[in-house]
């Protein structure tokens, strides 16, 4: 199952894609990774799915990745009276804490946390910034405001506040259960919503106990302002184009998205691209041409992977669009430019003996007639320092470690092998030839580079290189060790 592009494709499972028949087929299509979404679907339903995703892992002997996407906690108004209200620009607002139900002149916002943060001035967003207000005095349980973009509002729409830090953890009591749940199930990835600052990642690592990576999804402003402090502390990122788009101008999102996706590859961190990429394939079985233009961009800037929400989930033709994502990433990837730009954006500090390696094996690759660099990793850094130069050739990751495997599901690049424990370093060679032919990177007439560390089963030991030819004869030959 060799894939014929570096960039990753994250499928969501949902209604649309729960079956045997469906998962397969997407992962056929091209899915790498398969998310849960934990806002939707019941523990039984999240389990059924995993079962059949590793099914499916054991059948065709690749690793697959799992992610699963925690809710965060929700704001919402309460209920109308009458069910929905106009709300007309100029007129006033009241947002409280009683519980009655709400009119054309207040409702209940059953979070006093908000009403803690706001001041005169602060803005409140409505039903995905369709309805916005702004805050003309508050207290303690209330906030008077001016409706300064009206429309319609109805029970329990969703309450964005773009312009404050909330006082709210990103784990609510039902992100905990479903944490410890997911956890227990064997998920790789985490991906926590309504990350502020970094204490939310750090406890949501706390929780997890290695159990699964912490991804952190960017989606507020505060958490835009923290970047650089919550990148130090998370495995890995999301860019999630919603919500973020919803609290900031929109025109500020690409930018930002650029921005995170290259601060993230600096630091070989595999970073998203989410959120509304082939929106319109939920219900027609072509996209628009802008929205190729928008998961081209993303493949452009180096992003580890693109990701399919609702399209895959719940929409109408789910494999059709992982087709058209992985027939995009095809394209793009074989577009010269595509490499003067991913060369030209090749960053980040340099400063260990792993770190002199990989470039290395990078640049040897390059200006030589190697195939494909190999690389053994015990925990996963040095395919992730391999991932972040964005060689021209392919990466083969093998690992005896089925954690390690499955979580490089996510980083660009990384063809994921299942290897035995090691000895000697010349098995170590021996291992990746056989694999770089088996999965018709490389024939015997090629050759191969492969790093490694010695001693072996040691994290962080990284320490040779070795330029092999993939015939197994000559190098028995060629190695006296």
């Amino acid at each position: 199952m060799r894939r014929l592009r570096n960039v990753k494709i994250v499928a969501t499972l949902g209604p649309s894609s729960s079956d045997y028949e469906t998962i397969r087929a997407l992962f056929e299509a091209g899915a790498d990774v398969f998310r849960l979404n934990m806002s939707h679907g019941a523990h039984e339903d999240i389990a059924g799915r995993h079962t059949i995703i590793r099914q499916i892992e054991e059948e065709l002997g690749r690793p697959i990745a799992i992610l699963a996407d925690l809710q965060g906690p929700k704001l919402r108004v309460g209920a109308f009276k009458n069910g929905a209200e106009e709300l007309e620009i100029g007129k006033p607002f009241r947002l409280d804490l009683d519980p009655a139900e709400g009119d054309g002149t207040r409702v209940c916002l059953p979070h006093k946390e908000i009403f803690e943060a706001l001041s005169p001035g602060s803005s409140l967003l409505v039903n995905d910034g369709k309805i916005r207000l702004k805050v003309e005095d508050c207290g303690a349980d209330f906030a008077d405001c001016i409706v300064t973009v009206g429309g319609t509002i109805s029970d329990r729409k969703g309450v964005n506040v773009p312009d404050v830090v909330l006082p709210l953890a990103a784990l609510s009591d039902k992100d905990r259960k479903d944490l410890e749940f997911v956890c227990e199930l064997g998920v790789d990835w985490l991906a926590l919503s309504f990350v502020q600052r970094p204490s939310d990642v750090e406890e949501a690592r706390t929780l997890a106990k290695g159990r699964a990576a912490i991804l952190s999804k960017i989606e507020k402003p505060a958490a835009v302002t923290a970047f650089d402090e919550i990148l130090a502390v998370s495995d890995g990122i999301m860019v999630a184009r919603g919500d973020l788009g919803v609290e900031l101008p929109v025109q500020n999102v690409p930018p930002i998205q650029k921005r995170l996706v290259r601060k993230s590859r600096a630091v070989a961190k595999p970073v998203i691209v989410a959120t509304q990429m082939l929106e319109s394939m939920i219900e027609s079985p072509m996209p628009t041409r802008a929205e190729v233009s928008d998961v081209a961009a993303a493949i452009y800037e180096g992003a580890d992977a693109v990701m399919l929400s609702a399209e895959s989930a719940a929409g109408d033709y789910p494999v059709e669009a992982v087709q058209t994502m992985n027939a995009v990433a095809i394209e793009v990837e074989s577009d010269p430019t595509y490499r003067d730009v991913i060369d030209a954006s090749r960053g980040g500090k340099r400063e260990t003996t792993a770190d002199a390696i990989v470039v290395a094996a990078r640049e040897i690759a390059e200006t030589t007639d190697i195939k494909v660099i190999c690389c053994y990793t015990e925990s996963g850094t040095t395919a992730r320092l391999v991932s972040r130069e964005r060689p021209r050739v392919p990466i083969i990751a093998m690992t005896a470690q089925r954690g390690p495997a499955r979580r490089l599901c996510l980083s660009w690049g990384a063809h994921c092998v299942m290897a035995g424990s090691l000895q000697r370093f010349k098995q170590a060679v021996v291992n990746a030839a056989r694999a770089a032919r088996e999965d018709g990177f490389a024939t015997e007439a090629d050759q191969l580079v492969v790093i490694a560390g010695v001693p072996f089963s040691v994290a962080g030991s990284t320490n040779i290189l070795r330029i092999a030819p993939c015939e197994e004869r000559l190098i028995f030959a060629t190695d006296p060790g």
